[in-house]
């Protein structure tokens, strides 16, 4: 384990690797954990998140009864809500206490965290903040397709594009067939530029495969890093979505295959509740050699 320090005269705090959203280190999206950052500054925390290189670590005090503050760190800024990272840190939690119920706060909200155990496995499933679905200008979406260097013909038009926010802004744009998905070279510079403008955390490239069964990429130059391998935060703002739409009906249970292409497969379920707006993401999680 890396150690970290953090102001003069605070402890060192472990560093824990996790993968998130498979049972398989080698698969899912690999996230930083420090079970207690009490002794960390804002400094600490960046510096630490970069030296690891993940695309999100995440940092947790708390006074105990379950209930914790976490901040998540990309090697290049803080983000309001990472879902890979609250799933990570879950599962470790779980591990170290027992399955059960959690409270997260984060800068987005309050975000509920249950894990539970299916045979050898822990399973995590987080409740989004309250999402919201916004338009995107004619000239952004331009922009965004031509940072990518996608051109309009190969999009879905069955599946608009459209901002969507479940505790992180992301970009939803629909491929029209699974060779586009996979053909992902983009301009890296300028699709950052374009993201922080729109205060994007990621582009959420999806293609459908069946009525309740996505492909899904996410471009993350903002955080330092090329794709993420899989993103709960977008998740969960791809269901709002799917909902406010009306691709998928309003109570269904969703299954996004993320990290293929990449070569860290990774899968994540998406629940929509007819009696709730707000969106559930789960999915196991192991401990990183």
């Amino acid at each position: 384990m890396s150690q970290l320090s953090g102001n003069p005269g605070s402890s060192a705090s472990d560093v824990l690797r996790y993968t998130a959203f498979s049972a398989d280190p080698e698969g899912g999206n690999p996230a930083g954990v420090v079970l207690d950052a009490s002794g960390l500054d804002d400094a600490a925390m960046l510096a630490a998140a970069a030296e690891l290189g993940y695309s999100e670590s995440a940092f947790l005090t708390g006074t105990g009864n379950r209930a914790y503050t976490i901040r998540y760190f990309s090697p290049k800024a803080e983000v309001p809500f990472c879902g890979h990272a609250t799933i990570a840190t879950a599962i470790a939690l779980a591990e170290r206490d027992g399955p059960g119920d959690l409270v997260f706060s984060t800068r987005a909200g309050t975000v509920p965290v249950t894990v539970t155990r299916e045979g050898d496995e822990l399973r995590a499933t987080l409740t989004s903040v309250e999402p919201q679905v916004t338009d995107i200008a004619p000239d952004d979406l331009t922009e965004a397709l031509a940072a990518l260097d996608w051109p309009a013909a190969d999009l879905d038009p069955a599946l608009p594009a459209r901002i969507s926010y479940a505790g992180a802004r992301h970009l939803v744009l629909a491929a029209a067939t699974r060779e586009r998905l996979a053909d992902l070279a983009y301009d890296f510079a300028r699709l950052e530029a374009f993201m922080h403008r729109l205060d994007l955390t990621t582009v959420q490239l999806v293609w459908r495969e069946g009525p309740a069964v996505f492909h899904v990429r996410d471009p993350f130059p903002v955080g330092g890093v090329v794709e993420d391998p899989a993103t709960g935060a977008a998740a969960a703002a791809f269901g709002a979505y799917a909902r406010e739409l009306a691709i998928v009906p309003e109570a269904a249970v969703l299954t996004l295959h993320q990290g293929e292409d990449m070569g860290r497969p990774g899968t994540l379920t998406v629940e929509l509740r007819a009696d709730d707006s707000r969106v559930r993401v789960s999915g196991t999680g192991t401990r990183i050699g």
